[in-house]
């Protein structure tokens, strides 16, 4: 047979890797967790993990959860009324696909909670970080309010555990005639704690008498501080909650921006500083003016720039999220506390104007992440769960 021949040419042919030979050597969980932690949002990142159980056994990691919520803000998914339930975004928002999948998926009735009283209900009572305070007994509102502080410390401090993860706060203020009266619960020991409160003479609000509302209005946060607006006309001061120290203290607003509380809100202006936003009314329409405190003094404000005029008018500033304002828009309609309202995002770097939903005006904002990213816990003490 020559050399030339079929049979040769098969008998000499390079012989062919079987597929098992060809098969590509597994990638290092390590690097898979670098190349999900870039992913651009939660929603591709859960795509991911759906897509073979090796993902989804990197992702679940605690530890990679943490890097990926520390990069990635949970996004708005809507608003939380008192009473109302929840206002899912609606579309073009961005994240309306997701809101309307957790809209049909989790329980804002709370029906799997215990109920209150026969004659109550549970009442949401404030929302951070996707959790829930909810109140159950009927009290007087403008005597005394509660704040949740999500986080069981130090947000520079890694937690380790997962009820460091899950840890929370519950911040109770009471006006008494004289002076505040603050207590801390904390899910870690299960007990409420007496910390130093402000007499109103160090707050410049003078003697309130019991018939009188509360001094404050409007809690703000920015940077781990909670921050109250005075509820008053008169001259007084910001009441300043550091919640990693758990101290009060004052700040003094800036000189020019003394005007309607509705007007003014908190915010994260960069490098650790807070910021201070002034709406105020032009020709044109809306002019955003951002003070930026001077290296933590609270007496220390400078003008750091001037949003343009917005085209439009009825909007009133709301809190801030992260680099967004959040705005309450009326249109032409006259203010009223207790009518729907366009809910709508300011991007402070684009200054782009985005719709959200419509929801009251008491509603809260609720941002979480998918489910599969989140786990859900209860705990409950006296009158409040937080779920």
């Amino acid at each position: 047979m020559g050399r030339n021949s079929a049979e040769h040419r098969r008998q000499c042919h390079p012989r062919l890797h079987a597929p098992e030979d060809t098969a590509s050597l597994p990638i290092p969980d390590e690097l898979l967790a670098e190349i999900f932690v870039r992913l651009p949002t939660p929603a591709d990142l859960v795509r991911a993990s759906a897509a073979c159980v090796s993902f989804r056994r990197v992702v679940a990691d605690r530890y990679f959860l943490r890097q990926f919520r520390k990069l990635h803000a949970p996004p708005l998914l809507g608003f939380l009324g008192p009473h109302t339930g929840f206002d899912p975004a609606e579309p073009p928002h961005p994240s309306a696909s997701a809101a309307s999948a957790i809209a049909l998926a989790a329980d804002f009735s709370f029906s799997f909670l215990p109920a209150p009283d026969p004659a109550h209900h549970w009442v949401v009572w404030d929302v951070r970080d996707g959790r829930v305070l909810l109140r159950g007994m009927p009290l007087e509102q403008r005597r005394w309010c509660a704040t949740l502080c999500t986080g069981g410390g130090d947000e520079d401090d890694e937690p380790t555990t997962t009820a460091e993860e899950t840890a929370f706060r519950v911040i109770w203020m009471g006006h008494c005639e004289d002076k505040l009266i603050t207590y801390v619960f904390s899910s870690s020991t299960r007990q409420w704690q007496a910390i130093r409160s402000l007499t109103w003479t160090d707050l410049s609000a003078g003697s309130l008498s019991s018939t009188e509302t509360a001094p404050f209005c409007r809690r703000q946060y920015a940077y781990g501080c909670f921050y109250w607006l005075p509820n008053s006309k008169h001259t007084i001061k910001m009441l300043v909650l550091n919640t990693r120290k758990m101290e009060f203290s004052v700040a003094e607003p800036p000189t020019e921006p003394k005007v309607c509380y509705r007007h003014i809100t908190m915010v994260e202006a960069g490098e650790g500083r807070p910021g201070l936003v002034v709406l105020t009314y032009g020709p044109r329409g809306h002019i955003y003016t951002i003070w930026r405190n001077n290296n933590g003094s609270s007496r220390q404000w400078q003008k750091d720039k001037v949003i343009p005029p917005s085209p439009g008018s009825g909007y009133v500033l709301r809190q801030s999220m992260g680099t967004h304002l959040l705005l309450n828009h009326w249109g032409c309609s006259s203010f009223d506390e207790e009518l729907c309202t366009d809910l709508r995002t300011l991007d402070m770097k684009t200054l782009q104007i985005e719709r959200v939903c419509a929801s009251t005006v008491q509603s809260f904002a609720y941002s979480n992440h998918p489910p599969s990213l989140s786990s859900l816990t209860i705990s409950n003490d006296l009158n409040f769960w937080c779920a």
